[in-house]
């Protein structure tokens, strides 16, 4: 028996004790096979809510409305066939909701390209959907992706081949091109009187802000120039618009289509390295007038690495708000903090101050009020490794913290009316759930616990304690320590390592999928005798922009051994059993501690992680895992280590090859082989 309670911002969890369970333990299925929401959106008018939920690799839409919020089923896709769904939106009278099923929009590239997790013998398609809200069968648009719902309600713009198509909100004619451009198209943004498109055109070397009106009426170039423009957001009068400029790219890369594209992305740091090479990225804000097409600048940021395109989520957050103040996200005081400025010009007002970061941020419909979440809180201590809800006004420096207390509050979506707030809450034992808070009452009601399945182990989750330990440097380095009560005077320890590596682990259950399940693994290992630590090392997100880029090279490795050195100095650690393992960036900086550390790291698992190391001096049990359909770290890079494995003569070596699958496991079924594997690998080396 469960039963979960919300009041005001404290989760309390009152279950039947059950001393049989508790000597049984808990299975791998059990604590993995949560439900785990994203995408949360709202109707610009009224409040209504609609989100996607992923349950053991079935993912559904959900919607909710006032009054009641009572949380419905809008789909019934029930196999486990690694189609996520994105782009999911609510069109502006309430009545339709648009997504995508389809593709793996996560990765590095190829994010329009199709996954087939299951190994179907016919690829799956990558489709825009809509259905009506209030309940119905599910209607096919079309093949494409990227959906925008006209301010009418009444058509759906997307992006198919690179190009833009356009189709009836109802599905009753067929979708038809519109805009057939050199380049690929993307980043579609309705006019706010529904009758203009604006679009970013990506060409080779160079991109431009295009606007569409009609089949008659020649493609608007918005300012064209040398440069790369993105990022194009409206005047609340339509008369106007915002964009983001930086200098012209000189590398060029083939796509799909053929036609050659300038990569406008750096160049990825490896995990050894910092940004003592990293290129400054000069960006500026840009205002054109529509009707002529004149552009000027309106503020250019410093070229500092200070000043450079920020790496948190959203990058500038670029928004055109109300009173005609243009807002976006810069590290120029060095955190990833809100800002706004006059369009008409003058200098950038800080409207986030304080030692935290801004991300997950929405404008509301108003334009007034910008909504996000942040590591911030009256527990100074303790919430720089949480995540709670705030907002700011647009024009007025000072932000509000609106959640407290010990769990994690994410994904902040604002209704239309501006009246009730909808997010996602975790705990340290209860995994992410969809809530509601009225604005008036600052109360939390969850409306999503009923989805949490009987047999998962609420009650046999431990809750993981801050450890703030020193770096050789004299860097302080925050981490998560998960322990079981009980068990051996001695225990086998593991270092976790994260990915990104533009990542923060918290104190609960995280809010992306990705870290979800590694939360999930570290509660499952703790479960089973292994003391966990959890490490945020530098180039990870959350402590400021020193830390986020930092200039000694190698920072991140030293960070990530001073933590193995942490639990070799603790008494109950057996300091011949600790073993590392991580996934992404984690698995190569995994790579990086077996090479050079086998004395420490006595076993490791490295999941799709790059990994350049010598062997000279890698001797530490290895397995190595890799989906061949990864998009942000090659197959090639798993293919690599095992033959130098296999010539070297590797005493211990193990692998896991998943077909067909991406780096992000698109497949519930293989989220558990992998997890198994990882488990099994370390009990076996360690667990003697």
């Amino acid at each position: 028996m469960k039963k979960l309670i919300i009041y005001g911002v404290v989760l309390i969890v009152s279950l039947l004790k059950n001393p049989v369970l508790f000597a049984q333990g808990y299975s791998m299925e059990d604590v993995v096979n949560y439900p785990f929401p994203r995408d949360v959106t709202s109707a610009s008018t009224g409040a209504k809510f609609a989100m996607t939920i992923q349950e053991q690799g079935r993912r559904n839409i959900y919607v909710a409305g006032g009054p009641t919020f009572i949380l419905h089923k809008l789909t019934n896709y029930q196999q486990d066939d690694g189609q996520e769904i994105t782009s999911l939106s609510i069109s502006a009278n309430g009545k339709w909701v648009v997504y995508v099923r389809g593709g793996e929009h996560s990765g590095n590239r190829d994010r329009s390209r199709v996954v087939n997790a299951a190994s179907a013998p016919v690829l799956p398609l990558i489709q825009v959907w809509c259905v009506p809200f209030a309940g119905g069968v599910p209607k096919l648009l079309s093949e494409g992706d990227y959906p925008v719902i006209s301010p009418g309600s009444d058509r759906v713009a997307f992006i198919k081949d690179g190009q833009i198509w356009m189709v009836p909100i109802n599905g009753l004619k067929p979708a038809g091109l519109v805009v057939n451009a050199y380049g690929e198209s993307s980043d579609l943004q309705w006019s706010p009187d529904g009758l203009k498109l604006a679009f970013v055109s990506n060409r080779t070397d160079h991109s431009f802000i295009g606007i569409y009106k009609n089949s008659l009426t020649p493609i608007k170039w918005v300012a064209p120039s040398f440069s790369k423009d993105v990022s194009p957001r409206w005047s609340p009068d339509g008369k106007r618009i915002a964009f983001i400029r930086t200098p012209g790219s000189d590398a060029v890369a083939p796509t799909r289509q053929g036609a050659n594209v300038a990569s406008n992305t750096p160049p990825a740091a490896t995990p050894q390295s910092t940004n003592s090479a990293a290129r400054i990225q000069p960006w500026a804000i840009w205002i054109a007038d529509v009707t002529t097409d004149d552009g000027s600048l309106l503020w250019k940021s410093p070229e500092t690495m200070l000043g450079s395109i920020p790496t948190t989520d959203g990058a500038t957050n670029l928004n055109w708000a109300a009173g005609n103040r243009i807002v976006f996200v810069s590290y120029l005081d060095g955190w990833p903090h809100l800002y706004s400025i006059n369009s008409t010009g003058g200098t950038p007002l800080l409207l986030t101050p304080g030692n935290f970061m801004a991300e997950e941020i929405r404008l509301s419909d108003d334009g007034k009020w910008l909504v996000f979440s942040a590591n911030t809180g009256p527990d100074q201590q303790l919430d720089i490794d949480r995540r709670h809800i705030a907002r700011v006004a647009v024009d007025k420096p000072g932000a509000e913290v609106l959640t407290t207390g010990n769990n994690l509050e994410t994904y902040p979506a604002l209704s239309g009316d501006g009246t009730i707030m909808a997010m996602f809450v975790a705990g340290t034992q209860c995994p992410l759930l969809p809530a509601i808070m009225p604005l008036a009452t600052k109360k939390i009601k969850l409306i999503g616990a009923h989805l949490l399945p009987a047999k998962f182990p609420l009650n046999q989750m431990v809750i993981p304690k801050q450890v703030v330990y020193q770096s050789p440097d004299g860097t302080m380095v925050h981490a998560q320590l998960f322990e079981s009560v009980g068990g051996k005077v001695k225990k086998p320890a593991i270092v976790y390592v994260h990915g990104g590596p533009q990542r923060q682990m918290l104190l609960g259950w995280h809010h992306m999928d990705y870290y979800a399940v590694d939360y999930a693994m570290n509660q499952y290992l703790a479960s089973r005798g292994f003391v966990v630590l959890a490490v945020n090392y530098r180039q990870g997100i959350g402590y400021g922009y020193d830390f986020h880029k930092p200039v000694k090279p190698g920072a991140n490795y030293m960070d990530v051994k001073a933590g193995g050195t942490w639990l070799a100095t603790q008494p109950w650690v057996d300091t011949a059993r600790i073993g590392i393992y991580g996934g992404s960036a984690g698995g190569a900086l995994t790579a990086s501690a077996l090479a050079r550390d086998s004395k420490l790291f006595k076993a490791g698992v490295i999941i799709h992680g790059n990994t350049p190391e010598p062997l000279d001096a890698w001797t530490s049990p290895t397995l190595v895992i890799h989906g061949d359909d990864d998009r942000n770290v090659a197959f090639s890079a798993g293919v690599s280590l095992i033959k130098r494995f296999e010539i070297k003569g590797s005493s211990y070596f193990e692998y896991l090859v998943i077909p067909d699958d991406s780096h992000h496991w698109m497949k519930h079924e293989n989220v558990l082989k992998v997890n198994k594997a990882v488990a099994a690998f370390l009990t076996k080396q360690l667990m003697k």
